[in-house]
Protein backbone atom coordinates (compact mmCIF):
# COMPACT_ATOMS: atom_id res chain seq x y z
CA UNK A 1 0.00 0.00 0.00
CA UNK A 2 2.98 2.32 0.27
CA UNK A 3 4.21 3.51 -2.47
CA UNK A 4 7.63 2.06 -3.31
CA UNK A 5 9.45 5.12 -4.84
CA UNK A 6 8.67 6.40 -1.17
CA UNK A 7 11.20 3.06 -0.28
CA UNK A 8 14.94 2.04 -0.49
CA UNK A 9 16.51 -0.83 0.77
CA UNK A 10 19.83 0.27 2.27
CA UNK A 11 21.69 -3.38 2.60
CA UNK A 12 20.98 -6.83 0.79
CA UNK A 13 20.41 -8.82 3.84
CA UNK A 14 17.33 -11.11 4.41
CA UNK A 15 15.00 -10.98 7.15
CA UNK A 16 15.92 -13.23 9.65
CA UNK A 17 14.49 -16.89 10.07
CA UNK A 18 12.51 -16.72 13.86
CA UNK A 19 12.67 -13.45 14.32
CA UNK A 20 10.27 -12.21 17.53
CA UNK A 21 9.19 -8.95 15.76
CA UNK A 22 9.48 -6.10 13.05
CA UNK A 23 11.37 -2.84 14.09
CA UNK A 24 10.58 0.53 13.27
CA UNK A 25 13.01 2.99 14.39
CA UNK A 26 11.81 6.62 14.49
CA UNK A 27 13.98 9.11 13.74
CA UNK A 28 12.54 12.15 12.39
CA UNK A 29 8.73 10.91 12.08
CA UNK A 30 7.82 10.90 15.63
CA UNK A 31 4.04 10.44 15.18
CA UNK A 32 1.72 6.91 15.24
CA UNK A 33 -0.71 8.74 12.58
CA UNK A 34 -0.16 9.78 9.09
CA UNK A 35 3.60 8.01 8.88
CA UNK A 36 3.82 5.95 5.56
CA UNK A 37 7.53 4.51 7.36
CA UNK A 38 5.19 3.27 9.87
CA UNK A 39 2.63 1.81 7.42
CA UNK A 40 4.99 0.06 5.69
CA UNK A 41 6.59 -1.34 9.10
CA UNK A 42 2.98 -2.66 9.75
CA UNK A 43 2.63 -3.95 6.20
CA UNK A 44 5.81 -6.08 6.43
CA UNK A 45 5.07 -7.20 10.12
CA UNK A 46 1.97 -8.62 8.91
CA UNK A 47 3.69 -10.48 5.47
CA UNK A 48 5.77 -12.10 8.09
CA UNK A 49 3.23 -12.84 10.86
CA UNK A 50 4.70 -11.23 13.45
CA UNK A 51 4.35 -8.16 15.87
CA UNK A 52 6.15 -4.72 15.65
CA UNK A 53 8.40 -2.89 17.79
CA UNK A 54 8.21 0.90 17.65
CA UNK A 55 11.95 2.25 19.04
CA UNK A 56 12.30 5.69 19.63
CA UNK A 57 15.62 7.72 21.04
CA UNK A 58 16.54 10.90 22.26
CA UNK A 59 20.88 11.52 23.21
CA UNK A 60 22.66 13.69 25.19
CA UNK A 61 25.24 13.88 22.14
CA UNK A 62 23.43 15.18 19.38
CA UNK A 63 24.97 19.16 18.20
CA UNK A 64 24.23 21.55 20.51
CA UNK A 65 21.73 19.41 22.09
CA UNK A 66 19.97 21.29 25.00
CA UNK A 67 16.80 21.67 27.60
CA UNK A 68 14.72 23.68 24.39
CA UNK A 69 15.34 20.41 21.82
CA UNK A 70 15.04 17.61 24.47
CA UNK A 71 12.05 19.65 26.36
CA UNK A 72 10.18 19.69 22.57
CA UNK A 73 10.93 16.03 21.82
CA UNK A 74 9.95 14.84 25.16
CA UNK A 75 6.60 16.76 25.46
CA UNK A 76 6.10 14.10 22.31
CA UNK A 77 6.73 11.36 23.90
CA UNK A 78 3.33 10.20 26.22
CA UNK A 79 1.04 10.81 23.19
CA UNK A 80 3.42 8.94 20.96
CA UNK A 81 3.43 5.83 23.33
CA UNK A 82 -0.18 6.31 23.66
CA UNK A 83 -0.82 5.95 19.89
CA UNK A 84 1.44 3.36 19.17
CA UNK A 85 0.08 0.98 21.82
CA UNK A 86 -3.08 1.50 20.56
CA UNK A 87 -2.30 0.10 17.38
CA UNK A 88 -1.16 -2.65 19.37
CA UNK A 89 2.64 -2.31 18.80
CA UNK A 90 5.44 -2.08 21.23
CA UNK A 91 6.50 0.88 22.38
CA UNK A 92 10.00 1.45 23.65
CA UNK A 93 11.23 5.09 24.64
CA UNK A 94 15.03 4.98 25.02
CA UNK A 95 16.60 8.33 27.05
CA UNK A 96 20.77 8.47 26.72
CA UNK A 97 21.05 10.79 29.11
CA UNK A 98 25.59 10.59 28.95
CA UNK A 99 28.14 9.34 27.49
CA UNK A 100 27.79 6.06 30.44
CA UNK A 101 24.47 4.87 29.48
CA UNK A 102 24.23 2.51 26.07
CA UNK A 103 24.90 3.28 22.98
CA UNK A 104 24.00 0.16 21.53
CA UNK A 105 20.70 -0.17 22.11
CA UNK A 106 19.24 -0.05 18.34
CA UNK A 107 22.04 -2.71 17.65
CA UNK A 108 20.60 -5.03 20.23
CA UNK A 109 16.81 -4.94 19.34
CA UNK A 110 17.91 -5.59 15.47
CA UNK A 111 18.99 -8.88 16.94
CA UNK A 112 15.83 -10.21 17.51
CA UNK A 113 14.11 -8.05 14.62
CA UNK A 114 12.93 -9.95 11.01
CA UNK A 115 14.31 -6.48 9.19
CA UNK A 116 14.44 -2.56 10.50
CA UNK A 117 12.25 0.22 9.10
CA UNK A 118 13.22 3.98 9.72
CA UNK A 119 13.17 7.12 8.76
CA UNK A 120 14.14 8.44 5.44
CA UNK A 121 15.82 12.37 5.89
CA UNK A 122 18.62 13.99 3.86
CA UNK A 123 20.20 15.96 6.57
CA UNK A 124 22.07 15.95 10.15
CA UNK A 125 22.30 13.18 12.17
CA UNK A 126 19.57 10.74 10.33
CA UNK A 127 21.51 11.31 7.11
CA UNK A 128 24.60 10.00 9.05
CA UNK A 129 22.77 7.17 10.95
CA UNK A 130 21.18 5.45 7.82
CA UNK A 131 24.46 5.75 6.50
CA UNK A 132 26.02 4.16 9.33
CA UNK A 133 23.78 1.53 10.23
CA UNK A 134 22.91 0.18 6.98
CA UNK A 135 26.19 -2.46 6.89
CA UNK A 136 25.72 -3.10 10.59
CA UNK A 137 22.71 -5.18 10.82
CA UNK A 138 22.52 -8.65 9.18
CA UNK A 139 18.98 -8.07 8.58
CA UNK A 140 17.07 -5.76 5.90
CA UNK A 141 17.30 -2.29 6.55
CA UNK A 142 14.61 0.16 5.45
CA UNK A 143 14.48 3.93 5.12
CA UNK A 144 11.08 4.99 3.93
CA UNK A 145 10.16 8.77 3.22
CA UNK A 146 7.27 10.27 4.78
CA UNK A 147 7.88 13.91 5.53
CA UNK A 148 7.33 15.00 1.65
CA UNK A 149 4.11 14.59 -0.53
CA UNK A 150 5.81 13.74 -3.38
CA UNK A 151 8.97 11.45 -2.58
CA UNK A 152 12.61 12.53 -2.68
CA UNK A 153 12.92 9.78 -4.96
CA UNK A 154 10.59 10.88 -7.52
CA UNK A 155 13.38 13.34 -8.95
CA UNK A 156 16.66 12.12 -9.78
CA UNK A 157 18.22 15.25 -9.68
CA UNK A 158 18.78 18.32 -8.45
CA UNK A 159 15.98 21.12 -9.18
CA UNK A 160 17.94 24.44 -9.66
CA UNK A 161 14.62 26.73 -8.63
CA UNK A 162 11.00 26.53 -7.57
CA UNK A 163 10.10 27.16 -11.34
CA UNK A 164 11.55 23.82 -12.64
CA UNK A 165 10.76 22.26 -10.02
CA UNK A 166 6.59 23.57 -9.71
CA UNK A 167 5.16 21.69 -12.92
CA UNK A 168 6.97 18.15 -11.89
CA UNK A 169 5.13 17.89 -8.71
CA UNK A 170 2.08 19.74 -9.76
CA UNK A 171 2.06 16.53 -12.82
CA UNK A 172 2.75 14.46 -9.92
CA UNK A 173 1.12 15.57 -6.71
CA UNK A 174 -2.88 14.14 -7.74
CA UNK A 175 -1.45 10.95 -7.05
CA UNK A 176 0.56 11.46 -3.90
CA UNK A 177 -1.90 14.28 -1.93
CA UNK A 178 -3.94 11.76 -0.30
CA UNK A 179 -4.62 10.26 3.20
CA UNK A 180 -1.54 7.80 4.30
CA UNK A 181 -3.11 4.13 4.04
CA UNK A 182 -4.59 2.72 7.26
CA UNK A 183 -3.00 -0.79 8.10
CA UNK A 184 -4.49 -2.92 10.44
CA UNK A 185 -1.78 -4.57 12.77
CA UNK A 186 -2.57 -8.40 12.60
CA UNK A 187 -0.74 -9.28 15.52
CA UNK A 188 -0.54 -7.40 18.65
CA UNK A 189 2.46 -7.34 20.93
CA UNK A 190 1.79 -8.77 24.57
CA UNK A 191 5.89 -9.04 25.43
CA UNK A 192 6.75 -6.67 28.51
CA UNK A 193 8.86 -3.53 27.46
CA UNK A 194 12.15 -4.07 27.04
CA UNK A 195 14.71 -3.14 29.13
CA UNK A 196 15.74 0.12 27.91
CA UNK A 197 12.46 1.41 28.05
CA UNK A 198 12.11 5.36 29.64
CA UNK A 199 8.92 6.43 31.15
CA UNK A 200 8.42 10.14 30.37
CA UNK A 201 6.04 11.84 33.01
CA UNK A 202 8.55 14.97 34.71
CA UNK A 203 10.11 16.04 31.40
CA UNK A 204 11.57 18.62 33.76
CA UNK A 205 13.76 16.20 35.55
CA UNK A 206 14.63 13.73 32.99
CA UNK A 207 16.08 16.67 31.07
CA UNK A 208 17.71 18.26 34.41
CA UNK A 209 19.00 14.63 34.22
CA UNK A 210 20.93 14.76 31.07
CA UNK A 211 24.61 16.03 30.04
CA UNK A 212 23.54 18.71 27.97
CA UNK A 213 23.11 22.82 27.36
CA UNK A 214 20.93 23.78 30.00
CA UNK A 215 21.55 27.72 29.16
CA UNK A 216 18.77 27.53 26.11
CA UNK A 217 15.81 27.46 28.05
CA UNK A 218 12.37 26.01 26.77
CA UNK A 219 10.72 28.08 24.00
CA UNK A 220 8.20 30.43 25.33
CA UNK A 221 5.39 29.83 22.50
CA UNK A 222 6.14 25.96 21.46
CA UNK A 223 4.73 22.67 23.22
CA UNK A 224 6.21 19.80 21.81
CA UNK A 225 4.18 16.77 20.29
CA UNK A 226 1.11 15.61 17.81
CA UNK A 227 -1.85 17.73 20.05
CA UNK A 228 -0.21 20.75 20.31
CA UNK A 229 0.39 20.47 16.26
CA UNK A 230 -2.99 19.76 15.63
CA UNK A 231 -4.31 22.40 17.93
CA UNK A 232 -1.35 24.87 15.44
CA UNK A 233 -3.41 23.78 12.47
CA UNK A 234 -6.65 23.81 13.67
CA UNK A 235 -6.59 27.24 14.75
CA UNK A 236 -4.81 28.11 11.19
CA UNK A 237 -7.27 26.58 9.19
CA UNK A 238 -10.21 28.07 11.87
CA UNK A 239 -8.61 31.85 11.73
CA UNK A 240 -6.04 32.54 9.81
CA UNK A 241 -5.82 30.72 6.38
CA UNK A 242 -8.31 33.19 4.91
CA UNK A 243 -6.15 36.32 6.07
CA UNK A 244 -2.76 34.13 4.80
CA UNK A 245 -2.42 35.46 1.33
CA UNK A 246 -2.65 38.85 2.43
CA UNK A 247 -0.97 39.24 5.86
CA UNK A 248 1.88 36.29 5.45
CA UNK A 249 4.62 38.62 4.85
CA UNK A 250 3.79 40.90 8.28
CA UNK A 251 4.61 39.28 10.79
CA UNK A 252 2.88 41.46 13.48
CA UNK A 253 -0.52 40.16 12.09
CA UNK A 254 0.07 36.05 12.38
CA UNK A 255 -1.54 34.67 9.22
CA UNK A 256 1.06 32.00 9.23
CA UNK A 257 0.36 28.15 10.30
CA UNK A 258 3.37 28.33 12.64
CA UNK A 259 4.11 24.53 11.81
CA UNK A 260 7.47 24.59 10.97
CA UNK A 261 9.15 23.09 14.82
CA UNK A 262 5.95 20.29 14.22
CA UNK A 263 7.15 19.66 10.38
CA UNK A 264 10.54 19.48 11.34
CA UNK A 265 10.42 16.77 14.00
CA UNK A 266 7.77 15.30 12.32
CA UNK A 267 4.60 15.10 15.42
CA UNK A 268 2.19 16.59 11.89
CA UNK A 269 2.31 15.40 8.50
CA UNK A 270 3.13 17.35 5.70
CA UNK A 271 -0.18 15.27 3.68
CA UNK A 272 -2.56 16.25 6.44
CA UNK A 273 -1.59 20.31 6.34
CA UNK A 274 -1.65 19.91 3.00
CA UNK A 275 -4.99 18.39 2.44
CA UNK A 276 -6.74 20.64 5.57
CA UNK A 277 -5.20 23.58 3.91
CA UNK A 278 -5.70 22.55 0.18
CA UNK A 279 -7.79 25.60 -0.41
CA UNK A 280 -5.53 28.21 -0.27
CA UNK A 281 -3.14 27.91 -3.13
CA UNK A 282 -0.59 30.34 -2.11
CA UNK A 283 -0.10 28.13 1.31
CA UNK A 284 0.52 25.02 -0.67
CA UNK A 285 3.16 26.21 -2.48
CA UNK A 286 5.21 26.57 0.02
CA UNK A 287 4.18 23.70 2.08
CA UNK A 288 4.85 21.65 -1.03
CA UNK A 289 6.89 23.52 -4.02
CA UNK A 290 9.01 25.76 -1.24
CA UNK A 291 9.50 22.91 0.88
CA UNK A 292 9.94 19.82 -1.18
CA UNK A 293 12.97 21.73 -3.33
CA UNK A 294 14.37 22.01 -0.09
CA UNK A 295 14.62 18.85 0.34
CA UNK A 296 15.53 17.63 -3.23
CA UNK A 297 18.36 20.16 -2.68
CA UNK A 298 19.36 18.26 0.50
CA UNK A 299 19.31 15.14 -1.18
CA UNK A 300 21.00 15.63 -4.35
CA UNK A 301 23.89 18.23 -2.95
CA UNK A 302 26.68 16.74 -1.24
CA UNK A 303 27.18 19.15 1.54
CA UNK A 304 23.77 21.22 1.57
CA UNK A 305 25.26 23.16 4.39
CA UNK A 306 28.36 24.82 2.33
CA UNK A 307 28.35 28.19 0.14
CA UNK A 308 30.08 25.69 -2.67
CA UNK A 309 26.22 24.61 -3.13
CA UNK A 310 25.31 27.70 -4.60
CA UNK A 311 25.54 28.64 -8.24
CA UNK A 312 28.17 29.55 -10.12
CA UNK A 313 26.48 32.94 -10.83
CA UNK A 314 26.77 33.90 -6.71
CA UNK A 315 29.66 31.82 -6.08
CA UNK A 316 31.50 34.05 -8.72
CA UNK A 317 29.99 37.52 -7.61
CA UNK A 318 30.47 36.84 -4.03
CA UNK A 319 34.50 36.10 -4.51
CA UNK A 320 34.93 39.17 -6.23
CA UNK A 321 33.16 41.33 -3.35
CA UNK A 322 34.84 39.12 -0.86
CA UNK A 323 37.21 41.71 0.67
CA UNK A 324 34.80 44.50 0.05
CA UNK A 325 34.90 47.22 2.57
CA UNK A 326 32.16 46.39 5.36
CA UNK A 327 30.96 49.50 7.45
CA UNK A 328 30.40 47.97 10.13
CA UNK A 329 31.36 44.22 11.27
CA UNK A 330 29.85 42.31 14.34
CA UNK A 331 31.34 39.11 16.31
CA UNK A 332 29.21 36.14 16.32
CA UNK A 333 28.72 36.52 19.97
CA UNK A 334 26.84 39.62 19.34
CA UNK A 335 25.12 38.48 16.83
CA UNK A 336 23.86 36.14 19.12
CA UNK A 337 22.98 37.87 21.83
CA UNK A 338 20.92 40.55 19.80
CA UNK A 339 23.46 43.58 20.39
CA UNK A 340 23.09 45.59 17.27
CA UNK A 341 22.05 49.08 16.49
CA UNK A 342 19.76 47.81 14.41
CA UNK A 343 15.94 47.90 16.92
CA UNK A 344 14.23 45.29 14.27
CA UNK A 345 17.17 43.19 13.82
CA UNK A 346 18.00 42.88 17.28
CA UNK A 347 14.09 41.95 17.58
CA UNK A 348 14.44 39.12 15.00
CA UNK A 349 17.46 37.65 17.13
CA UNK A 350 15.56 38.12 20.14
CA UNK A 351 12.27 35.72 18.86
CA UNK A 352 14.72 33.06 18.24
CA UNK A 353 16.14 33.28 21.56
CA UNK A 354 12.45 33.70 23.16
CA UNK A 355 10.23 31.40 20.49
CA UNK A 356 12.73 29.22 18.66
CA UNK A 357 11.96 30.63 15.10
CA UNK A 358 11.82 33.67 13.22
CA UNK A 359 9.00 34.51 11.13
CA UNK A 360 10.23 33.77 7.30
CA UNK A 361 10.06 37.12 6.34
CA UNK A 362 11.79 38.90 8.72
CA UNK A 363 14.29 35.74 8.51
CA UNK A 364 14.89 37.04 5.40
CA UNK A 365 16.64 39.82 6.06
CA UNK A 366 17.68 38.77 9.37
CA UNK A 367 20.05 36.76 7.41
CA UNK A 368 20.87 39.33 4.44
CA UNK A 369 22.03 41.73 7.53
CA UNK A 370 24.52 39.42 9.24
CA UNK A 371 26.37 39.14 5.69
CA UNK A 372 26.06 43.16 5.64
CA UNK A 373 27.68 43.02 8.93
CA UNK A 374 30.33 39.80 8.84
CA UNK A 375 33.66 40.10 7.87
CA UNK A 376 33.59 37.16 5.33
CA UNK A 377 30.91 35.97 3.40
CA UNK A 378 31.84 32.08 5.25
CA UNK A 379 31.60 33.92 9.04
CA UNK A 380 27.77 34.89 8.03
CA UNK A 381 26.91 31.67 6.95
CA UNK A 382 28.55 30.05 9.94
CA UNK A 383 26.91 32.33 12.48
CA UNK A 384 23.47 31.75 10.53
CA UNK A 385 23.91 27.99 11.09
CA UNK A 386 25.04 28.05 13.95
CA UNK A 387 22.14 30.14 15.75
CA UNK A 388 20.23 27.97 13.48
CA UNK A 389 21.16 24.72 15.47
CA UNK A 390 21.30 25.87 19.15
CA UNK A 391 18.56 27.74 19.25
CA UNK A 392 15.60 26.71 16.36
CA UNK A 393 13.19 24.54 16.52
CA UNK A 394 12.25 24.44 13.18
CA UNK A 395 16.97 24.23 12.87
CA UNK A 396 18.82 21.27 11.14
CA UNK A 397 16.32 21.17 8.47
CA UNK A 398 16.39 21.34 4.95
CA UNK A 399 14.42 24.44 4.88
CA UNK A 400 17.57 25.85 7.49
CA UNK A 401 19.92 24.45 4.95
CA UNK A 402 18.18 26.66 1.60
CA UNK A 403 16.86 29.65 3.70
CA UNK A 404 20.58 30.76 4.50
CA UNK A 405 21.78 29.74 1.25
CA UNK A 406 19.04 31.83 -0.23
CA UNK A 407 20.58 34.88 1.12
CA UNK A 408 24.02 34.09 -0.67
CA UNK A 409 21.72 33.43 -4.05
CA UNK A 410 20.53 29.99 -3.52
CA UNK A 411 17.16 29.57 -5.56
CA UNK A 412 17.51 32.85 -6.52
CA UNK A 413 18.67 34.84 -10.06
CA UNK A 414 21.31 38.04 -9.96
CA UNK A 415 20.09 41.48 -9.12
CA UNK A 416 21.74 45.02 -8.93
CA UNK A 417 25.21 44.69 -8.19
CA UNK A 418 26.00 46.59 -4.93
CA UNK A 419 28.83 46.01 -2.23
CA UNK A 420 29.84 43.15 -0.37
CA UNK A 421 26.47 41.18 -1.75
CA UNK A 422 27.38 41.93 -5.56
CA UNK A 423 24.51 40.68 -7.56
CA UNK A 424 22.87 38.81 -5.25
CA UNK A 425 19.84 39.86 -3.68
CA UNK A 426 20.08 43.01 -0.90
CA UNK A 427 17.45 43.46 1.81
CA UNK A 428 17.30 46.64 3.95
CA UNK A 429 15.52 48.25 6.59
CA UNK A 430 13.72 50.47 4.72
CA UNK A 431 12.04 48.27 2.84
CA UNK A 432 10.75 46.46 5.66
CA UNK A 433 8.92 49.61 7.48
CA UNK A 434 7.37 50.19 3.68
CA UNK A 435 6.40 46.27 3.77
CA UNK A 436 5.58 45.63 7.30
CA UNK A 437 4.66 46.74 10.66
CA UNK A 438 8.11 47.47 11.74
CA UNK A 439 6.38 49.24 15.08
CA UNK A 440 4.20 46.49 15.89
CA UNK A 441 6.68 43.58 15.95
CA UNK A 442 9.19 45.25 18.09
CA UNK A 443 6.68 45.99 20.74
CA UNK A 444 5.39 42.57 20.73
CA UNK A 445 9.00 40.95 20.93
CA UNK A 446 10.03 43.71 23.83
CA UNK A 447 6.42 42.40 25.42
CA UNK A 448 8.37 39.33 25.20
CA UNK A 449 11.22 39.86 26.83
CA UNK A 450 10.11 41.50 29.72
CA UNK A 451 7.35 38.97 30.36
CA UNK A 452 8.78 35.60 29.57
CA UNK A 453 5.49 35.07 27.97
CA UNK A 454 3.80 35.32 24.76
CA UNK A 455 -0.06 35.90 24.33
CA UNK A 456 -0.47 34.10 21.06
CA UNK A 457 1.06 30.68 22.49
CA UNK A 458 -1.64 28.42 21.46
Amino acid sequence: MIHPLRIRQRNAAQPRAGASYVLYWVQMNRRAVSNHALAYAIERANELGLPLLVYEALTFDYPEANDRIHTFILEGVPEMQRQVEALGAGYCFYLRRSKSDSNRVLYDLAKDAALVVTDDYPVFVAATHNERVAGKIDVPFYTVDSSCIVPMNAFGKREWAAYTIRPKIQKLLFEYLEPVPKVRLRHRWTAPKPEWHTEVSDIAKLVASCAINHSVKPSISFTGGAIAARKHLDQFIASRIARYSTDRNSPSNHATSELSPYLHFGQIAAVDVALAAKSNPEFLEELIVRRELAFNFARHCPNPGSLEALPDWAQLTLRKHAADHRDYVYSPDQFEHAQTPDALWNACQKEMLLRGRIHGYYRMYWGKKIIEWSPTHQQAQDTMLAIHDRYALDGRDPNTYTSVLWCFGLHDRPWGERPVFGTVRYMGLEGMKRKTDVPSYIKEIEYLERTGKDPFRI
